[in-house]
């Protein structure tokens, strides 16, 4: 029997998975901050459908400024928080714990932060160092930072980083288990492939990913098929070139995205002004209609195409030191 094409796949998959979509995205609810929630795949959690990114709130460069803005995203709906324990070395955590010492923050917010080590050891130490850092007991969701190399999943498994966050979870540290990356839908793939029962998954979630290298169409299929919560990031490309050249707008980019069958973006927010921003698209978000979706599509097919807005799918400037050393490539002069 012949392999099936690429092409062929991804039909197959994608008519599959549609009434999947379909039924997670009839499954938002409205709440009365007006900033909607869905399903977390299996967890049974509902989870704000926007994520305030803790990469950016680590860059607000006064620590009260930073806890302002966290406090706001909360109180304003946005109440799932992205970070990961090498974000701004350590300093996106701290102030996110900063936030959590007041009255009840900690219990309004769905938390999720990142490992980065795949040996056992390492992965535990930055568990317990995460924990530290964002004055908490427990972690919501801990995800497995930047699968980005193809030996990623061996490593995980082999160098026991995944059996650490097992051992977590039935230690009480940790709720759910995941894993993110920005590079390849294959290596996601091998990655859902593990038979890890994974609670989430993230992945780039933007209007150029439709035809380049896409998430859309040869990961978030297989992840609903599993009843695996899918967490969207780089939103704008992760840079906003898109926007900058007049291809697309702000809005046209938050509201793809939440048409999409994730359980949350997250969005990278780095001043009180952009949060307002993102709260108010967040409140008046409507579906696109398929007219409204292939027209987007087809009018970005050039742009798209090449990958020219999505580099950080093509190269390794865009991870992380960490990784890079981690996997032996230079990380000066990138």
């Amino acid at each position: 029997m012949k392999q099936q094409s690429t092409s062929r796949r991804r039909f197959i998959l994608g008519a599959s998975s549609a009434p999947l979509a379909s039924a997670l995205l009839a499954q938002t609810q409205p709440s009365s901050s007006g900033i909607a929630t869905r399903p977390l795949g299996r967890t049974g959690i509902q989870v704000s459908f926007l994520g305030l990114g803790g990469a950016h709130v680590g860059r607000i460069q006064a620590d009260a400024e930073a806890v302002r803005v966290i406090h706001a995203a909360i109180d304003g709906g946005m109440t799932f928080m992205d970070n990961a324990w090498e974000y701004n070395k350590g300093r996106s955590e701290e102030v996110m714990g900063k936030a959590f010492l007041a009255p009840g923050y900690r219990d309004k917010a769905f938390l999720m932060t990142k490992v980065c080590s795949r040996e056992a050891k390492g992965a535990m130490e930055q568990v317990e160092e995460s924990l530290k850092r964002l004055n908490t007991d427990h972690l919501d969701l801990i995800q497995f930072h930047e699968c980005n190399y193809h030996n990623d999943p061996e490593w995980i498994i082999e160098r026991g980083g995944m059996k650490a966050m097992l051992d977590a979870r039935q230690q009480g540290k940790v709720r759910f288990i995941g894993f993110t990356g920005h590079k390849s839908p294959a290596i996601h793939n091998r990655m859902l492939a593990l038979g890890v029962e994974w609670d989430t998954c993230q992945m780039p979630n933007n209007v150029m990913d439709a035809g380049f290298l896409s998430f859309r169409h040869e990961t978030m299929p297989v992840c609903l098929e599993k009843n695996i919560g899918i967490i969207g990031m780089k939103g704008c490309g992760g840079d906003g070139k898109m926007i900058a050249a007049g291809l697309v707008t702000l809005e046209e980019c938050y509201r793809y995205c939440l048409s999409q069958p994730v359980s949350t973006q997250v969005v990278g927010l780095s001043s009180m002004e952009m949060l307002e921003t993102a709260l108010r698209i967040g409140r008046a978000f409507k579906p696109l209609t398929n007219e409204e979706h292939q027209a987007l599509i087809t009018r970005l097919r050039e742009p798209r195409g090449d990958g020219r807005y999505e580099l950080f799918k093509t190269s390794k400037r865009y991870d992380s030191g960490y990784h890079r050393t981690q996997h032996g490539f230079e990380t000066q002069g990138m």
